[in-house]
């Protein structure tokens, strides 16, 4: 019985894991669409990523 509990737990976390990959892709696919349409867009994505590397 207890190791049915642990399937049931382990089986549940792999559908929560694949949930968030799904959600995590979605969002960046949204997050790709803006910043190509945009070219500003692309330059601040830029300069918040050297901002941030240099504030660590």
């Amino acid at each position: 019985m207890a190791a049915e509990a642990e399937a049931a737990r382990e089986a549940r976390a792999k559908v929560i894991a694949a949930e968030g990959e799904q959600k995590a892709s979605r969002a960046l696919r949204e997050a790709s669409e803006v910043i190509g349409d945009s070219p500003a867009a692309l330059q601040l994505r830029y300069l918040q990523v050297i901002f941030n590397y240099f504030t660590l």
